[in-house]
């Protein structure tokens, strides 16, 4: 674990980074202005990008809480949640920590949250995105504050790899894959923006699957941006409401199908030996131009700003049968019911679901605030810099979304059948059996 230590700020500084993101510092919150609470406190997170626009915002907190000493508790993704239920689970853990929703109902039925309606009070949600609220709440309960939101799936495409291959970012984009070749209109360009060491596209009889210097797509075994958005669009499901898992209903397991195919028989993908055990494997393989098209979430975009250099762009993701489906998860800060100082954690929470706390996540582009008057500040970013992130939200207009992943015990149910899926994507087992293997592992824990 990383503990960021946070520096002081300077009071002109706050300001010229609070008129950055399109407002002052006048209307902080009187909870968080009086210099009544006192205390020192942590807050965990897994994403470095935000962790840096938080390092910017509480600083201001501070100044207007010199009581408050605020550590930032930076958690890389791969252990986050692991080490996060061992903490909170015996009584202890960070005052105030980013939850998924793929996690929260363990946290709620262990008592281990603060009622947020209870703690900001029933009006405070009004002010945020009303999708995270919902993806949030519980009974009628709402159970962290919102922070962030995804936004829908797009392509990050690399705009020479297209140019070279004769192929379009509206190609892409108005692309339908499907498990009939004959409907397929996705898989030609990608077997010709997928090029061997010796210059020819995985179309050709010449293609040497072995020898790949760029593949097409970054089909992997992700949950959010590939799994979701291949078994929405062709009309499958992921979960029940109840949250157990659905791999073996027959539109997903078709869906799956095709993604193993993109891999392992037309090799327009990553091996899965690669992504397997990497989550960031395919979005760093882009980064260094080695795939044409990366598909994934606003998540990544300071990622890919930052990091490639190659001129790229973004679209809207293809249809499948079912048409363009994609979820719009959102992420949110909760409140540790164990904390030692629950008035200077009611006070940061309060800041946090500001405008004038969430902005400074906008101002830097690093994420899409989830406080409804904060988005302008991440709009007014990209538009600084070129970067059209419109294909973030046109997709989800008009489009049926796939709920985001939710259920008891889900952190569990992952560990469970994960193994299953690993051996789907590397090829070593018949989809279908697979499939049928990871769900009976879910159900078993579930």
């Amino acid at each position: 674990m990383q503990l960021r230590r946070l520096a002081t700020a300077t009071a002109a500084g706050l300001i010229a980074v609070a008129a950055l993101a399109g407002c002052g510092t006048s209307n902080t919150p009187d909870a968080t202005g009086d210099g009544a609470v006192s205390g020192d406190i942590t807050l965990r997170l897994w994403d470095e990008k935000v962790a840096d626009s938080y390092e910017t915002s509480i600083a201001a907190f501070e100044e207007a809480n010199p009581g408050v000493n605020v550590e930032l508790n930076v958690v890389p993704w791969a252990d986050y949640f692991t080490t996060l239920r061992q903490e909170v689970g015996t009584g202890a853990g960070d005052d105030l920590f980013w939850l998924n929703g793929a996690n929260l109902n363990d946290y709620v039925e262990a008592g281990s949250l603060l009622n947020i309606d209870e703690t900001l009070g029933a009006q405070a949600k009004n002010a945020w995105t009303p999708a995270v609220v919902s993806q949030y709440t519980v009974d009628g309960v709402l159970y962290g504050v919102p922070q962030i939101t995804d936004g829908g799936s797009a392509f990050y495409v690399n705009e020479d790899l297209l140019a070279a291959a004769g192929v379009t970012a509206d190609e892409l984009s108005n692309a339908t894959w499907s498990i009939d070749p004959a409907q397929d209109t996705l898989l030609p360009l990608l077997q010709k923006l997928t090029v061997d060491q010796n210059g020819n596209n995985a179309a050709s009889p010449e293609f040497d699957s072995t020898k790949v210097a760029s593949y097409g797509i970054n089909v992997a075994n992700e949950i959010q941006n590939i799994q979701l958005n291949f078994i929405g669009s062709n009309g499958g499901t992921y979960q029940t409401a109840e949250g157990a898992m659905t791999f073996t209903e027959p539109k997903t397991v078709e869906a799956y199908q095709y993604m193993v195919d993109l891999i392992n028989k037309y090799h327009v993908a990553p091996p899965a030996e690669a992504s397997n055990e990497n989550g960031d494997y395919t979005r760093d393989e882009f980064i260094k131009g080695n795939i044409a098209v990366f598909e994934s979430g606003t998540y990544n975009l300071a990622n890919v700003h930052e990091g490639a250099a190659f001129p790229w762009s973004i679209t809207e993701i293809a249809a499948g049968p079912a048409g363009k489906v994609t979820t719009a998860p959102g992420v949110i800060v909760a409140g540790n019911a164990n904390t030692k100082n629950p008035e200077a954690v009611k006070a940061l929470l309060e800041w946090l679901g500001s405008t004038e706390g969430n902005q400074f996540i906008g101002a830097t582009g690093s994420a899409v605030p989830a406080v409804t008057e904060a988005r302008d500040a991440y709009d007014t970013y990209w538009q600084g810099e070129s970067v059209d992130t419109a294909a973030f939200f046109t997709v989800l207009e008009g489009n049926e979304q796939l709920p985001p992943v939710t259920g008891t015990n889900f952190g569990a149910q992952f560990e469970a059948f994960t193994p299953s899926l690993n051996e789907v994507f590397l090829g070593k087992v018949d989809v279908a059996t697979g499939l049928k293997s990871a769900e009976d592992a879910a159900a078993k824990v579930g």
